[in-house]
């Protein structure tokens, strides 16, 4: 590639890659759609190749595109972290971010966010959104989410994870269930009882699996999609549910149930934050970011 290849031509090529739309790429950047369309059509010119088309679902992209991509990718964030090209952000100034959250998500880590954001930056505004794992990555990548905090794993060369706590599990019962009243009831205890799980892309698979691990699965009564729902169902029943032990806590707070030990472990979880790489996360997503960071370390470790 020539050596005098325009900073911004990279730029441009690599958000039109990771978003595949012109508009999402002109937000991005913070300038026109014409804009984009003239630097893409510089970029044609110069590498000799239609570099994106027009499909279904956006712009694909061609073979020359996918092989250059992985190199500009990296020579960018190169430059961007050498020459510290992240615009400033001014918390003092009205602003919106918008940030992806499971329901558990909502319980435990939304409270302390929104206490730390009315901190710094008091006009600013929150938007919490759901997400979906197949598509959070285009979602941030596009720009419509600032964040996603979440367990799952978000495998894309696109995205920056940053860990911010592991999340253990417990066992949670009704307040008042006539059996389990022990503070660790044992496995043959557990073996007695009726289980409720959570299915679906939750990112918490343990309780699930160690149910199936110690030969408990024909003792799973009831299914549900949500952990927000557990609760509810085990107040007001003998059901038996496994919670991410923080969660466990809160709801512990807010719901008549009680929480004891399990009498096996479950390996913990990570919880992150995942945010566009730089150069894409620009002043604002940044500083949002640290927001994050810093209202994690005032959650209870319990």
């Amino acid at each position: 590639m020539a050596p005098d290849f325009d900073l911004n031509l990279v730029r441009t090529f690599v958000l039109l890659y990771e978003t595949r739309s012109v508009t999402a790429a002109a937000d991005l950047l913070g300038v026109t759609q014409p804009t984009v369309s003239y630097g893409l059509g510089k970029l044609r010119r110069r590498l000799d190749d239609e570099l994106f088309v027009r499909g279904p679902g956006g712009l694909t992209a061609t073979s020359e595109a996918e092989r250059l991509y992985p190199p500009l990718r990296r020579a960018l964030a190169d430059v961007t972290e050498t020459l510290g090209t992240t615009t400033e952000f001014d918390p003092d100034r009205p602003t919106q971010f918008t940030l992806g959250l499971s329901d558990l998500g909502e319980v435990t880590v939304l409270p302390l966010v929104l206490a730390e954001l009315a901190a710094q930056a008091p006009r600013a505004r929150l938007r919490v959104r759901a997400f979906d794992l197949e598509t959070a990555t285009d979602q941030l990548t596009r720009g419509e989410m600032d964040a996603i905090v979440a367990s799952p794993v978000l495998d894309s060369p696109r995205l920056r994870r940053t860990v911010l706590f592991t999340e253990g599990y417990a066992g949670m019962v009704a307040a008042d269930h006539p059996r389990l009243r022990a503070s660790a009831p044992s496995q043959t205890d557990l073996e007695r009882e009726r289980h409720v799980v959570v299915d679906g892309a939750t990112g918490h698979t343990g309780p699930r699996e160690a149910l199936v691990e110690h030969r408990l699965e024909e003792r799973i009564a009831v299914r549900v999609t949500r952990f927000a729902t557990l609760p509810y169902v085990v107040q007001d029943s003998e059901l038996v549910a496994i919670v991410p032990e923080r969660v466990a806590r809160a709801l512990a707070r807010t719901h008549s149930v009680r929480i004891f030990a399990l009498p096996w472990a479950i390996e913990p979880v990570e919880v992150a934050a995942y945010t566009r790489h730089a150069p894409d996360r620009g002043g604002p997503q940044q500083w949002f970011l640290e927001v994050i960071r810093t209202a994690m370390t005032r959650m209870p470790a319990w």
